[in-house]
């Protein structure tokens, strides 16, 4: 399937695919996986999509259909799972050629750069609270307020939760509090753990930031059977007490996307409750510029490049 990009958003995930950490990326390569744009050429024997169809990629966008995980509903587990970027050429370009059962449907009224957005970073934070133990009601948090961490505030105040935002300084914590949290706190004046033990402990912790230290003292905030749920790629080892997990039977795992199920009802959730990503356009021959603002940590709250398309 060839793909007329019109938007593609700048994940912290394609920081260790451009070092060249991921097996299997080649280079010279082009990056990019938060990818929405319009269908342009259909390969043979493909019936699901026609030519101007509205359609988004993500971090897993292809996998083999036969395997365990695949006939499971489990794609992201495929072991012959394709990342843009890593398995062919990414987003950062005005074409791009994706296997047919990689994409998911944009619906009419969602721009194609806030599709982008939510085509990874959005997914991610859906999966990481629709997936978790918690209900309508229940304390969850999220750390940290970046391209994740703002669409988790959104995502999970829509769903019903009652949502502190772990950020740091006086400023972003105004910021949480815009983007809809209960509870901002900042970790510079306070201990974040300690704060969401007095708000009664989190059911769920979603950490999407790249701090080691502070991903690893969020279990400390942790209620009763509460899980972190780590969606952050920080450079370090986490260092979390056994003890710490035995005390409240708590849960520690990852979470890497979803599939194209998951993205289309990820655009349908925020469609139908007015959630949009807080994104920086800049257009294509500018990515470096994006880049490097996202590196930073200067974006507000997504970089987005665009193909004018």
């Amino acid at each position: 399937m060839r793909i007329a990009v019109e938007a593609c958003g700048i994940c912290h995930s394609d920081v260790p695919i451009i070092a060249g950490y991921v097996p299997g990326t080649t280079f010279p390569m082009t990056p990019g996986h938060e990818i929405a744009g319009r269908v342009e050429a259909v390969g043979a024997g493909v019936d699901e999509w026609q030519p101007g169809d509205r359609v988004a990629a993500g971090y897993i966008a292809g996998t083999c259909g036969h395997c365990d995980a695949c006939r499971a509903g489990d794609g992201i587990n495929c072991p012959e799972a394709q990342t843009p970027g890593v398995s062919y050429p990414g987003g950062f370009a005005d074409t791009i050629v994706v296997p047919a059962n990689g994409l998911a449907r944009i619906p009419d009224g969602l721009a194609s750069a806030h599709a982008a957005a939510l085509a990874c970073a959005g997914l991610t934070a859906f999966n990481a609270f629709r997936n978790s133990g918690a209900t309508p009601g229940d304390l969850v948090a999220v750390l940290g307020l970046g391209g994740v961490g703002h669409l988790g505030v959104q995502l999970a105040g829509a769903m019903g939760f009652v949502t502190a935002v772990v950020t740091r300084g006086p400023q972003k914590a105004e910021l949480a509090r815009e983007l809809g949290a209960d509870h901002p706190i900042d970790s510079e004046s306070r201990d974040a753990a300690l704060a969401l033990q007095e708000l009664g402990g989190a059911k769920v912790v979603l950490a999407s930031t790249t701090d080691a230290k502070a991903i690893s003292s969020a279990v400390g905030g942790l209620g009763r059977r509460g899980e972190l749920v780590v969606a952050g790629l920080p450079a370090e080892n986490l260092e979390i007490g056994a003890l710490d997990l035995i005390f409240g039977t708590k849960r520690v795992y990852g979470i890497i996307s979803g599939t194209p199920l998951d993205r289309e009802q990820t655009f349908r959730f925020a469609l139908n409750t007015g959630i949009k990503p807080r994104i920086e356009e800049l257009p294509l021959e500018n990515a470096a510029e994006a880049y490097a603002k996202m590196l930073s940590g200067e974006a507000r709250f997504r970089m987005v490049l665009t193909t004018g398309r």
